[in-house]
């Protein structure tokens, strides 16, 4: 088979491949230079060297569409910044509180306090899967 053929038959697999897994556009971009080599195999004449222009191209394929791809940040806390403990929550130890109708674990930002179950917290932040909050007393 001569060395066109291949790269293109390559390059529509990736291609197809992409277009049913959805990789961030990493098989698109295997894809898209593997039709560049395709083109560049008539000048290019040793497979190796073949193989090394399509990685780097892959490489530059990629690095031009990754602007394309949104950011996977964790989304951040909404507007709500009370809730509620519904267990204690030791000094240092994490607890549960409910948040926007969720319970979520909980741990105070000072680790010398203690705070009580049904006692009003303030939410600092979010770290992970949990909320790091201080009792609202604190702040009145």
């Amino acid at each position: 088979m001569n060395p066109p053929l291949t790269w293109l038959i390559i390059g529509i697999g990736f291609c197809l491949m992409e277009a049913l897994i959805p990789s961030a556009f990493l098989e698109s971009a295997l894809g898209v230079s593997a039709f560049g080599v395709a083109l560049l195999s008539l000048f290019v004449p040793g497979v190796n060297y073949q193989i090394v222009l399509w990685m780097l191209l892959s490489a530059l394929i990629f690095w031009a569409l990754k602007r394309f791809v949104p950011n996977r940040t964790a989304p951040a806390l909404r507007r709500a910044t009370e809730a509620r403990t519904t267990t204690a929550i030791q000094p240092g130890k994490i607890g549960r509180v409910i948040y926007e109708g969720n319970s979520w674990q909980a741990r105070c930002e000072d680790r010398q306090v203690s705070i009580e179950p049904d006692q009003e917290v303030f939410v600092l932040e979010r770290k992970g899967n949990t909320l790091i909050v201080m009792p609202l007393s604190v702040f009145q």
